[in-house]
C-alpha cells in the first residue's frame, strides 16, 4: 500500500478540501553492494567520533548547522516543528495560470492528489472547474524540511500535484540560446519536417524501456552462469556535413507507414458530404 507523503487541506477561496499526497513515480534501478573484495562480505559503514575515538550509536546523533568553523547551532525536530509555515498543513491556491507557459525545466517531483472522504465533492468541482477553464492551480506546501512551490492540474479523473523549482533554483548557462548566424534553407527546413511527420505518433510511454538497466540485468545472470560477457557494439558518429543528403537518407531508411485499409478509406468517402450539382446557365435552360 503506497504511504501517505503529506496530509493537509487545499484551500480555495473560502473552500477547504482535505487531501493526501502520494508519490506518482519514482526510479527503478539495480543497485550494488559494497563487498571485501577477499571475502566477499558486505562492507559495514561505522559512524565514528574521532574526538571520543568510538564507534557512535544512532540514538547519540544529533543535528547542527555550522555558523563557523567547527562551531554548531544544536536543533531538534521540536525545533523545526515550531517554525513550521502554514503550509505544512495547508496547500493555499495563490493563482491559477495556463500549464503550458509554465517551461517545463521548472517541473521537479510529481504526486497524486487524492480526497478524503468529506472532501470528495468539492474536491472533484475544483477537478471539473480546473478541466474546464484550463488553468492550473499554483499554490505552495511544506513538507521534507522545505516549503516547495507547486502546480496541480486535472490528469484522468483526479489532479496531479508536481513541485516546482523557483526561480533563483533555475541556472542559467551564458552559451544557450544565443543569436546564431547558422543560415538553414527552406528545402532543409521542409525536409526535417517531413521526417518529424514521419516519427510522429500518439504518446504511448508504455512502448519503452530502460535499456541500459535491461542489460545489466541480462550481464548478472551472464556472469551469474560463469559466462563470458560480449561487449556491446555502438555505431561510430560523425558531425553532418551535408544536411539534404542526411535528411534524404534519413527519410529514405524509416519503414512506411501503413496506408489506410480499403474499407477505412471508402468509410472516410461515404462520410464526406456530397458535392453541390452544377447550376445549367440560363442559356442551355431556355434551349
Amino acid at each position: 500500500m503506497a504511504s501517505t507523503v503529506w496530509k493537509g487541506y487545499i484551500t480555495f477561496g473560502l473552500l477547504s478540501v482535505p487531501v493526501r499526497l502520494f508519490a506518482a513515480a519514482r526510479s527503478e534501478r539495480i543497485s550494488f553492494n559494497q563487498l571485501h573484495k577477499e571475502c566477499k562480505s558486505r562492507i559495514r559503514q561505522w559512524l565514528y567520533c574521532p574526538v571520543c575515538d568510538r564507534k557512535v550509536e544512532r540514538e547519540e546523533i544529533v543535528k547542527g548547522y555550522e555558523y563557523e568553523k567547527d562551531r554548531y547551532v544544536l536543533i531538534d525536530d521540536d525545533d523545526l516543528e515550531k517554525i513550521a509555515p502554514e503550509s505544512a498543513r495547508t496547500m493555499e491556491i495563490l493563482e491559477f495560470v495556463k500549464a503550458q507557459e509554465i517551461p517545463s525545466l521548472f517541473f521537479d517531483t510529481s504526486y497524486y492528489v487524492v480526497p478524503e472522504e468529506p472532501g470528495r465533492k468539492a474536491y472533484h468541482l475544483l477537478v471539473e472547474t480546473m478541466r474546464a477553464s484550463g488553468y492550473a492551480a499554483l499554490a505552495k506546501v511544506a513538507m521534507h524540511q522545505r516549503e516547495h512551490l507547486v502546480i496541480m492540474q486535472p490528469h484522468g479523473n483526479g489532479l496531479t500535484l508536481h513541485t516546482m523549482y523557483y526561480a533563483e533554483e533555475v541556472r542559467q548557462v551564458a552559451e544557450y540560446g544565443q543569436p546564431s548566424d547558422v543560415e538553414v534553407k527552406p528545402q532543409e527546413v521542409e525536409l526535417a519536417k517531413r521526417l518529424v511527420e514521419t516519427l510522429a505518433a500518439p504518446f504511448d510511454p508504455s512502448k519503452y524501456r530502460d535499456e541500459y538497466q535491461h542489460r545489466v540485468r541480462e550481464m548478472l545472470e551472464t556472469k551469474r552462469q560463469g559466462l563470458e560477457v560480449t561487449p556491446a557494439t555502438a555505431p561510430r558518429l560523425a558531425p553532418v556535413v551535408d544536411l539534404m543528403e542526411a535528411l534524404q537518407k534519413s527519410l529514405a531508411a524509416l519503414p512506411r507507414k501503413p496506408a489506410k485499409p480499403a474499407a477505412e478509406v471508402r468509410a472516410i468517402d461515404e462520410a464526406a458530404p456530397a458535392p453541390a450539382p452544377r447550376k445549367r446557365s440560363a442559356k442551355k435552360a431556355s434551349a
